[in-house]
């Protein structure tokens, strides 16, 4: 990060406001423009749009339809999702900058630009149908001067006249709006004048339902008049101080809006009958005193204005999808000394027009419904988890509650559901298939995201459960250490580990240096890289570290007690097994010692590790002396080995050696009562030792060939230990992957 940035980052949110309105006088002083205020770059643009072409020709149809309660209901709903999503959206704001893309910007740089473009191109597109959906409604409205006007065409030309004045530039298309609010104020207090004189009788007011529409139909297409709140976050890349305009912009709009949506029902209720609102899409002309003459400009300006605040932010959207490498970058460029991206227009352009073909004005709405929930349940989520994970740099001005914000996104993915389910499907497969398109195309982001903090306050809450709990052997997995001098010869090794553990514990690849850690800093930085890297090619799910030691036995005790913590410590120590019985001894003493601290321990060597054999020809024996001997460490690990894909379907087979047909019969009713209980498919068999042939031979004749074998493992007596490892290194003479297994755990014998 360059020293600026940092020094910026490191500023209070009162801080930040003071230098960057400095940083905005200087500029102006130069002759750089200044960006948008909050009056022009939000609460005008997102009051228009919401006061807008649904208020106008829809609102009244949603009444007749519905009755006023119902009516009141579906205003009540859809604004309670929109102002608990501006809530979100102004904590996400005060919490640091937006840039160019609005609602995409906030999400990708939270939740990552995978889900980030497979929300922001869906985001887009809404921003693109509005665009039909505004020039629907124009045309529409066009009828009551010119009965005659063709509805497809005249959408078609107003769709253009408003990419035209779109090009002029944000600014100059934002002010040319102010007039607009005082037409739109204008010719509500018109209809207002016009209802408190009329006269319906009672039994033919909207008084309820009339059964024709569900609920949720009406709502799918009275929801675009509130969805209004993200016209200002689409242009945050040209607001002068983004970070207070967003929220205080935004919330201030909603109210507004909110506010006139819960007067105009009474309004409408009062100036017409039922039928006229159900019938009649210009009914606020038929109720205002002078007709049509105080309407159409309010409704022309509002439609026309919510047209070009559309038109304004999908080309924007698109451009920081460009920025991000989701897009072609082509699609983001803009003109030198100008923000407009004229692709990016054009594209927009090109599928509002082609929207025209999809059909009526509620068609339309509905798409538009579908995409613009899915994107303030995904603001109101990313709100929600960066509350919850309480990162250090999730500092908003704006708190808001994480279960608010989570009730916001549960509310917008349940409404979806409730509007149409074969929709929201294709909405949520749309998604997943952008998701995974975008996944496959490897993108560097130089910026955090709110997984982190989450999985860190998940896993913090799960070690603190596991810490108050009492481990028994039921709950027992195999938490793998393994400790290599160097990972690239013992890759075998680590590939059991993880076979072990099959996805059901943690694996550790340790590897050791022994020196002096000030002069071995560097490497130990590059080998951690490495083994980072290594593990990750070779497909192995395991944790790797570097850990710089004065003596290996005595550093391998110390990283064991040292390594995990709570209810997930590593409780099982696996070795490479050396070829010389000197080194083994070694070993056999450190086991010693490990036992003491309750660690089970595999020493194990992988001479091949290809599996050239098909499947069904491997073979796994198991060498079992006891339940209490290892016997059911060695039988759990024998189980897990062959949950595997790898080894599914492999022949199995459990060997013990008898010194009698007595003992072969203890051993065989033994096992008969423990491998039903295992539940592995395994062959059993034991061998009874003849009088001239020693263990050593019945073990090499057995095992020869097999692809893996595991034996218990004994500790010798002090002193003893380069005897017994002689004994051990003559037994698997000949054999390529064989473990010696120990369980030290305080579970011995109860494992199975």
């Amino acid at each position: 990060m360059p020293p600026a940035r940092g020094w910026i980052r490191r500023m209070n949110q009162r801080e930040k406001r003071a230098f960057f309105s400095f940083l905005g006088k200087k500029q102006q002083e130069l002759g750089h423009p200044r960006g948008l205020s909050t009056f022009i770059g939000v609460f005008t643009p997102t009051i228009l749009t919401i006061l807008g072409v649904i208020m106008y020709l829809r609102f009244g149809w949603v009444l007749g339809h519905g009755g006023l309660w119902e009516t009141l209901i579906i205003v009540c709903l859809a604004n309670a999702i929109t102002i608990i999503t501006a809530l979100s959206l102004s904590a996400v704001a005060t919490n640091g900058k937006v840039g160019v893309g609005g609602a995409y910007y906030i999400i990708s740089r939270s939740l990552g630009i995978e889900l980030g473009g497979a929300i922001g191109f869906p985001l887009f597109l809404s921003q693109a149908l509005s665009v039909t959906l505004y020039a629907y409604g124009l045309a529409e409205s066009l009828r009551i001067v010119w009965p005659g006007v063709p509805l497809l065409w005249a959408t078609i030309v107003i769709i253009c006249c408003v990419a035209a004045l779109a090009r002029l530039g944000a600014d100059k298309a934002l002010k040319a709006q102010i007039p607009i609010m005082g037409f739109i104020a204008l010719s509500i207090a018109m209809v207002w004048i016009g209802a408190s004189n009329a006269h319906i009788p009672t039994g033919l007011r909207a008084s309820g339902p009339s059964g024709e529409y569900s609920f949720w139909a009406l709502f799918a297409v009275f929801f675009p008049a509130v969805t209004g709140i993200m016209a200002g976050l689409g242009l945050s890349g040209d607001l002068e101080d983004p970070e207070r305009s967003l929220p205080k912009g935004t919330i201030l709009a909603c109210m507004t809006g909110f506010l006139t949506y819960l007067a105009i029902p009474f309004i409408l209720w009062y100036g017409a009958d039922a039928a006229t609102l159900r019938d009649e899409p210009m009914v606020w002309s038929k109720i205002a005193p002078l007709g049509s003459l105080l309407i159409l400009p309010g409704l022309w300006g509002a439609i026309f204005s919510s047209a070009v605040g559309s038109v304004l932010g999908a080309p924007r959207t698109l451009q920081a999808l460009a920025n991000d490498h989701v897009v072609p970058n082509v699609l983001g460029r803009a003109p030198k000394g100008k923000g407009e991206p004229v692709l990016g227009m054009g594209v927009t352009l090109a599928i509002a027009l082609g929207a025209v073909f999809l059909g009526g004005l509620n068609t339309v709405a509905t798409v538009v419904t579908m995409f613009f929930l899915t994107v303030y349940g995904m603001v109101n989520l990313v709100a929600a988890l960066e509350q919850w994970s309480q990162d250090p740099a999730w500092r908003p001005t704006i708190r808001v509650p994480w279960q608010l914000s989570l009730a916001g996104a549960f509310a917008c993915f349940g409404v979806m559901l409730l509007i149409s389910p074969l929709a929201s499907m294709l909405a949520v497969t749309l998604e997943a298939v952008l998701y995974l398109v975008i996944s496959r195309k490897e993108h560097r982001a130089d910026w955090g995201n709110v997984w982190h903090g989450m999985y860190e306050a998940l896993v913090r809450w799960a070690l603190f459960q596991l810490s108050r709990r009492k481990m028994s052997a039921r709950n027992w997995r195999p938490h793998i250490i393994v400790f290599v001098e160097k990972l690239e010869e013992r890759l075998g090794v680590v590939q059991y580990a993880d076979w072990f553990s099959q996805d059901r514990g943690l694996v550790t690849v340790c590897e050791l240096v022994v020196g002096d850690i000030a002069e071995l800093s560097d490497e130990i930085s590059e080998r951690r890289t490495f083994i980072r890297d290594t593990l990750r090619e070779e497909r192995l799910p395991a944790f790797g570290e570097v850990d710089v030691v004065e003596r290996l036995d005595s550093g391998i005790l110390t990283v064991v007690q040292a390594n995990g913590m709570a209810g997930i410590a590593s409780n099982t120590v696996m070795l490479g097994c050396p070829e010389t019985p000197e080194r083994l001894a070694v070993f056999l003493g450190i086991l010693r010692r490990l036992e003491l601290l309750g660690k089970s321990m595999i020493l194990g060597r992988v001479t091949d590790r290809t599996l050239a054999k098909s499947i069904s020809e491997r073979e796994v024996h198991i060498w079992w002396g006891g339940l209490q001997r290892n016997g059911d460490l060695l039988l759990l690990l024998g189980y897990l080995l062959s949950r595997n894909k790898e080894w599914r379907g492999a022949r199995f087979r459990v060997l013990s050696i008898a010194s009698n047909e007595l003992m072969k019969n203890n051993t065989e009713h033994a096992l008969g009562e423990i491998m039903p209980e295992l539940r592995m498919d395994a062959e059993v068999e034991v061998i009874v030792k003849p009088q001239d042939m020693h263990v050593t031979d019945i073990i090499k004749n057995e095992s020869a060939d097999a692809d893996a074998v595991l034996f218990g493992l004994n500790i010798p007596e002090e002193g003893e230990e380069e005897e017994y490892a002689v004994r051990l290194l003559e037994m698997v003479e000949g054999i390529d992957n064989f473990f010696f297994v120990r369980n030290g755990s305080i579970f011995t014998g109860e494992l199975i």
